[in-house]
């Protein structure tokens, strides 16, 4: 049994949809198994749950490989920084605050391990579950103008929709325990 289908068979009876959904999106469609579990691990790793991860990188190591990895952990990372920061430019809708230079280093959105659209896929993944308008737009554009489609785009979106899902119904249990002590 998978590092995933042990997982799926501990989620809760009331998390049934993202049980059936965990599954499927993780099986055949427009992406790559690269883009695929590349956008799973990253995904995984912005939702913060270490088991969901966990179990994603047990068996995305068998199906995509160390550098896949590496460039979705690093897209993690990378987002979990650039959402902060240009959601509140967005937000605060200041022209003088989008006048004022980022100032982060991204390097590593140029110089991927794998490639760029996929790698842009993943961020765009990430961008998706942090809720950053500015960079769920320049992140679809890069992937389709990368070559991708929007049929990669919506199945990138539908794994980090349920790895989102589940990382939340693998808490539930705690909160349903500690609500009832």
């Amino acid at each position: 049994m998978s590092a995933v289908e042990s997982l799926r068979a501990r989620l809760p009876e009331n998390a049934r949809d993202t049980k059936l959904n965990l599954q499927s999106v993780l099986q055949g469609g427009t992406l790559s198994a690269a883009q695929r579990w590349g956008v799973a691990v990253a995904s995984a790793a912005a939702a913060r749950n270490r088991e969901l991860l966990d179990a994603i990188l047990a068996d995305a190591r068998d199906e995509a490989g160390d550098a896949v990895i590496d460039d979705a952990l690093a897209a993690a990372s990378l987002m979990a920084m650039n959402n902060v920061y240009y959601r509140f430019k967005h937000m605060i809708a200041k022209e003088s605050y989008e006048l004022k230079p980022a100032r982060l280093r991204m390097q590593r959105i140029a110089k991927p391990a794998t490639n760029k659209p996929d790698f842009e896929l993943f961020c765009l993944a990430v961008s998706a579950i942090n809720g950053c308008e500015m960079c769920i737009r320049s992140h679809e554009a890069a992937v389709v103008s990368g070559g991708l489609t929007e049929d990669h785009v919506v199945e990138a979106v539908r794994i980090a929709a349920v790895m989102s899902a589940a990382a939340v119904a693998l808490e539930l249990p705690v909160v349903m325990t500690m609500a009832t002590t």
